[in-house]
């Protein structure tokens, strides 16, 4: 009897948990100019590099545009992966470092009000 409860119970927690485009909010935000040029500006990334970066978080927005719509949560797994790869080819050691700060502290923060948003 117990197993058959924890099986229903996993079959409707999967039915109702779809992917949650929410939850990447950050992929999109990466694109805004204003937070591009902030997240450069605190990386100290060069030229060359902003350019590299600008393509590739273009590219992330447009591949998890694609994942979301099969709600395919493997492809968005793929499409983060691509993401944090790519930075970590473009940038330095240190820099890939902070970006990567920066990027864990957005989602995991996203849903959250801080006290300056009051």
């Amino acid at each position: 009897m117990k197993k058959v409860l924890v099986l229903v119970m996993v079959a409707f927690a999967t039915s109702v948990f779809a992917i949650n485009p929410g939850n990447f909010k950050v992929v999109y935000k990466l694109n805004d100019e204003s937070t591009f040029n902030a997240l450069a500006r605190y990386l100290n990334v060069d030229d060359m590099q902003a350019d590299q970066l600008k393509y590739v978080f273009e590219l992330t927005e447009y591949k998890m545009k694609s994942a979301l719509k099969s709600d395919n949560e493997k492809a968005v797994d793929k499409v983060l992966l691509f993401n944090v790869a790519n930075a970590k080819y473009i940038l330095s050691d240190n820099q890939y470092k902070k970006y990567l700060t920066v990027l864990n502290l957005s989602v995991n923060n996203d849903n959250q009000e801080f006290l300056t948003q009051k």
